[in-house]
């Protein structure tokens, strides 16, 4: 079997709302993904919306964001006190949200289930979901309107049961990449960086996700192909990204899915998607 029998852990929806997140993509394209695979490794882990939907016995997962990493730790190895310590914030942020949210953004407490709890705070109550730092690192999205802290999704005793078989990792994609043995399944899903376009969101990715760092996974996927890995990348439909996977004899295949990033929803639009395959 691949994965956690499902009985035993219930419902299992993404505890953050991640830029780029997946959800749309396991609702509507998760025949895509393999059905049978040794270990699941996932080195863009953001709010893990297709980890929680295949749960797979083994797995090791990463991000380069360290407190992205440090939450997930913290609901593996002790989930009752990070739900705790949200409780607690969803009390203080109704009794005064403003003062709060600014002065929660402004301090990073010390102890690792504080970090996490402060990161799914920010995370549910910023505007639009949006998580974004500025170039020293620090969250500087506004307040939001929505109020609720804990909400009736959570299920992190389910989620600590299925992270006791995951390795977590904090660091560089390809790391994980290269760890990865035959008949392993990789899932990538990197910010949409494209080359020489300098406009919006993927500016802003840029930053965090160089053209150079395209053409290093690459570069990663082919070698892990070779091995007998399971790929699947997920990236913006894009001639230049088109052609970075074409010179490397991988499938592509273009989905749709509706973009979530527009503050009005009438400029919420259908965007094209590029879905990259090698072994599967």
């Amino acid at each position: 079997m691949k994965s956690v029998e499902t009985e035993s852990l219930g419902t299992l929806t993404p505890f953050l709302k991640w830029p780029g997140g997946k959800r749309w993509f396991v609702c509507n394209y998760a025949d895509l993904l393999p059905t049978e695979y040794g270990t699941y490794i996932e080195p863009f882990l953001g709010a893990g919306s297709v980890y929680f939907y295949i749960r797979p016995k083994r797995a090791l997962l990463g991000d380069v964001n360290i407190e992205l990493i440090n939450a997930y730790q913290v609901i593996k190895d002790d989930w009752q006190v990070l739900e705790n310590s949200l409780k607690y914030r969803q009390r203080r942020h109704r009794a005064d949200a403003d003062g709060y949210y600014y002065w929660l953004r402004g301090h990073v407490p010390a102890q690792p289930f504080q970090q996490a709890s402060r990161l799914i705070y920010l995370n549910r109550t910023c505007f639009n979901g949006i998580y974004r730092v500025n170039r020293q690192g620090q969250f500087n999205v506004p307040r939001g309107t929505k109020e609720k802290v804990v909400i009736d999704t959570d299920n992190f005793e389910a989620m600590s049961k299925l992270l006791t078989g995951a390795e977590l990792v904090p660091g560089d994609f390809e790391l994980l990449v290269d760890r990865a043995l035959e008949n392993d399944f990789v899932f990538c899903d990197p910010p949409y960086t494209v080359r020489h376009n300098y406009n919006g969101f993927v500016k802003y990715n840029e930053v965090l996700f160089s053209w150079a760092d395209q053409e290093r996974l690459a570069e990663a996927l082919l070698r892990a192909a070779r091995r007998g890995v399971k790929v699947l990348c997920t990236n913006a439909n894009h001639q230049s990204v088109r052609d970075l996977y074409d010179k490397r004899d991988f499938k592509q295949q273009v989905v749709s899915r509706r973009s979530p990033i527009s503050a009005d929803s009438a400029g919420r639009r259908h965007f094209e998607e590029l879905v990259i395959q090698a072994n599967i």
